[in-house]
């Protein structure tokens, strides 16, 4: 019987795993291999697998002293641009292709976003390979204070909110990077900090109660996005 195709996944907190996300991937034939870098599980030094994800975490792509571990997974993210892997970044992941396709990362940029979001899809989302024929407009969670304030030179915008523009990018034909968190679940909202969230002037009951009612239209075009995914990882790189 033939060996599945393999993703590593890259954990940077320990409430950030790679979620309903990894589910969808293994239902479609993927395996997914995580390490658990924020407790010092080691990376390897060279990007032997099919596919790439990094999830997110409370950093930035350059935080090194805080996280040590962020150099070794820049090197990673970069093995995979270099070798057309296919990558997908979510939230830290995601500003680390940014970061490492020679875009800006800046930390508390903008209005932070909190909750199910409404992303919309830009034109040039219509024809690409992943992100191609979703709803005009599709919910996701979001919690994060840092953003993307410049693309990469080269990268494809594809959704974007009035907060925060730079929701999905494309960069080259196999990278992808998304400031939500397709992964998440409803429920990984009541695990969030409740003294933070009221700091904020939100109330968790309320967010939760809005991202139950928005989950099945996240589910079903995320679900979409994370199965042409692995459909990629399948063909290999070219």
């Amino acid at each position: 019987m033939p060996q599945r195709p393999r993703v590593l996944a890259v954990q940077n907190a320990a409430e950030g795993g790679p979620g309903r996300f990894g589910e969808w991937l293994d239902a479609a034939g993927v395996a997914v291999d995580v390490v658990t870098a924020f407790d010092g599980s080691a990376l390897p030094p060279r990007l032997e697998h099919d596919g790439l994800v990094v999830l997110g975490g409370g950093y930035l792509p350059d935080d090194d002293d805080r996280a040590p571990w962020l150099p070794a997974t820049r090197a990673l993210v970069g093995q995979a641009l270099a070798g057309s892997v296919p990558f997908f970044g979510i939230c830290l992941g995601g500003q680390m292709l940014a970061s490492v396709g020679g875009g800006k990362v800046q930390g508390d940029a903008g209005a932070p976003e909190h909750g199910s979001t409404s992303i919309s899809m830009r034109a040039e989302a219509a024809d690409d390979v992943i992100f191609g024929g979703l709803p005009a407009v599709v919910p996701a969670i979001e919690n994060h204070i840092d953003a993307i304030t410049a693309l990469p030179p080269g990268a494809v915008w594809l959704a974007e909110t009035e907060r925060c523009p730079y929701q999905a990018f494309r960069l080259g034909d196999r990278a992808w990077g998304v400031q939500f968190h397709p992964e998440v679940r409803p429920e990984r909202i009541r695990q969030w900090d409740a003294e933070y969230t009221r700091r904020r002037g939100l109330d968790i009951d309320a967010l939760y109660a809005a991202a139950v009612i928005d989950d099945p239209f996240a589910r079903a075009a995320w679900g979409a996005v994370a199965s042409r995914f692995a459909a990629l990882v399948k063909e290999g790189p070219r």
